[in-house]
């Protein structure tokens, strides 16, 4: 497929995959699951109302972005728009990418290119520029620890209050770390492959992540060892993936993935829905889970799994994104739920 360049012009390369989200670029740019992969975005027009301004708070959590950088290889538009207006935004899609050097292309049908990938799995490719080589052979981004290059490198720490949560990071978006600490919840940000079991806290939290789940066997190992007590245990998206791995299920990666602000889930067992933000390739199997464990929440599109707790103790995730960011926040309560659990023993 041939379009126009825009952003850094040079070659990148990458796994290809789609989401449908209308709005939310900044946000899905910056989200370190993205890592490794070429954002191909259904929605026709982007970049009309720019880009806000970077910078942190005083802890250090983004103003604006999920992350401190962009972490997509490339992007995939089909009609960019060069004149943005927001009261809020202080330069160009364009621009940003520049900086970041990211290569984008417009003028692609992202639709079609979107039946591509349903029909044929998410798929590897390359942006190469007229005039310029295409990169070599293309590595998968699958078969690299995606997680172990968005974790922090050392622990961070957030906020103040009488609650202490360890925050496990494989790939934290900074939106999970802003509804923690507005709820008055120390938050202690610590590498994926952390023992968080020698951290004092009342319950630990494993964030969402790019990549592959079965690359964390340090994390899962350390799960297991917090399995023998009964501090509250929350995971959202790579979390629910390793806590589910953790217990003993298995994951396998799906055709296409969820990417989109727009994926309905149903509470197991009842009649009660939500609209979910979702990025994630992974999936549960969850016919492989124990018997002292449960699934929480179904995908009403495909039927996979969105989440799972355990029966008697306080652990349990969910494969979709509460605090959305960008997206709807039909399921920002579970954070309230989760914060209540903690100092219960």
């Amino acid at each position: 497929m041939g379009g126009w360049s825009f952003g850094c012009k040079a070659p990148c390369d990458g796994e290809v995959v789609f989401s449908t989200a209308m709005v939310g670029y900044p946000e899905s740019l910056t989200d370190p699951s993205y890592s490794g992969q070429i954002l191909c975005v259904t929605y026709p027009l982007i970049g009309n109302y720019g880009v806000p301004p970077g910078g942190a708070d005083g802890m250090g959590i983004s103003l604006n972005f999920e992350s401190e950088r962009i972490w997509v290889r490339g992007l995939i538009i089909s009609d960019y728009s060069f004149k943005y207006s927001h009261w809020d935004a202080v330069k160009s899609l364009d621009a940003w990418l520049k900086e970041q050097n990211i290569p984008g292309i417009y003028g692609v049908d992202t639709r079609e290119l979107t039946k591509m990938l349903r029909e044929e799995g998410s798929m590897l490719g390359c942006i190469v520029p007229e005039g310029m080589d295409a990169p070599g052979e293309i590595a998968d981004p699958n078969l690299d620890n995606q997680i172990a290059i968005v974790s922090c490198p050392e622990p961070i720490r957030y906020g103040s209050g009488p609650k202490r949560v360890c925050l496990v990071d494989c790939g934290v978006k900074h939106n999970i770390l802003r509804c923690f600490v507005e709820r008055g919840v120390e938050v202690i940000r610590v590498p994926w492959d952390y023992d968080f079991n020698t951290v004092d806290c009342d319950g630990i939290f494993i964030s969402n992540g790019p990549g592959n789940p079965e690359f964390c066997t340090s994390t899962v190992a350390h799960l297991r060892e917090a399995f023998k007590e009964n501090r509250p245990i929350f995971g959202i998206c790579m979390g629910n993936q390793l806590l589910s791995l953790a217990g003993g299920a298995r994951t396998y990666k799906l055709k296409y993935g969820h990417r989109s602000h727009n994926q309905p889930v149903r509470l197991k067992g009842t009649e009660r829905c939500f609209i979910t933000s979702q990025n994630h390739g992974f999936a549960v199997d969850t016919s492989t889970m124990g018997e002292e464990w449960e699934e929480w929440f179904v995908n009403m599109n495909d039927g996979t799994n969105e989440g799972v707790r355990h029966r008697e103790k306080p652990f349990r995730s969910v494969q979709f994104h509460p605090e959305a960011s960008s997206g709807p926040t039909d399921t920002e309560f579970l954070f309230d739920d989760f914060i209540r659990e903690l100092g219960r023993k």
